[in-house]
């Protein structure tokens, strides 16, 4: 266990730091759309307003966290 931590940590790199970001990006927006397009079936305004949701999601984050990683 104790040469994984050392391992783990003595690349210093930032991989797992931009693959967190890009998560918080885009995962929450992914999961809008497929629970929008689960209930397009059944509700189409509901399913319209998570689209709506996930875009605005998209674009937001897209122009926080886009500018923290430049």
């Amino acid at each position: 266990m104790k040469t994984f931590l050392l391992e783990a940590t003595s690349g210093g790199g930032y991989e797992g730091i931009i693959i967190l970001i890009i998560a918080i990006m885009f995962g929450p927006a992914i999961l809008l759309a497929i629970i929008g397009l689960i209930l397009l079936k059944k509700s189409k305004k509901a399913a319209k307003v998570l689209f709506i949701l996930a875009v605005v999601y998209v674009l937001v984050s897209l122009g926080i966290c886009g500018s923290i990683m430049v």
